[in-house]
């Protein structure tokens, strides 16, 4: 097993949560809500989570939707919300409810998201011609062009 990559951690709020897990294996850490806030139907809010981290340089912070917020319809808008390793500022979770009814109340320590803190590679782009691309069985078809299963 490898060894723990260390995360620094800062609460803003002194009734601000750290990050837990669910369980042993979970990949995902838990961020709770600072405060209680009211989400209107197809409105998105910015919920405070009262932390502040420190990413590794040479990975990312990646602010994922919790299933089971997003099967009644408090969805994250953007999916993925990313955490670079510069970043110093609280952690915010944006939030969008789509379900039933005219908005959805997030308590106060409820969970809200999961924190994955994962590599990123050295990366280089080098400019070359569209042939040098090189030929796919897929080529340039895309939105949907893999079919449905």
């Amino acid at each position: 097993m490898e060894e723990s990559l260390e995360v620094m951690v800062a609460r803003t709020d002194e009734g601000a949560r750290l990050p837990t897990r669910g369980s042993e294996y979970a990949a995902g850490w838990d961020l709770y809500a600072l405060e209680e806030y009211v989400v209107p139907f197809r409105k998105s809010v910015k919920l405070r989570t009262g932390l502040r981290v420190a990413i590794p340089v040479g990975y990312e912070g990646q602010v994922r939707a919790r299933s089971s917020l997003g099967s009644k319809g408090l969805i994250l808008p953007h999916s993925i919300g990313t955490i670079d390793a510069d970043y110093r500022g609280e952690l915010f979770v944006l939030m969008t409810w789509i379900g039933e009814g005219e908005s959805y109340r997030v308590k106060a320590g409820e969970r809200i998201a999961q924190l994955l803190i994962s590599p990123i590679p050295e990366v280089s782009f080098k400019e070359v011609s569209i042939e040098q691309l090189g030929d796919t069985k897929r080529g340039d078809g895309g939105f949907g062009s893999t079919g449905r299963f």
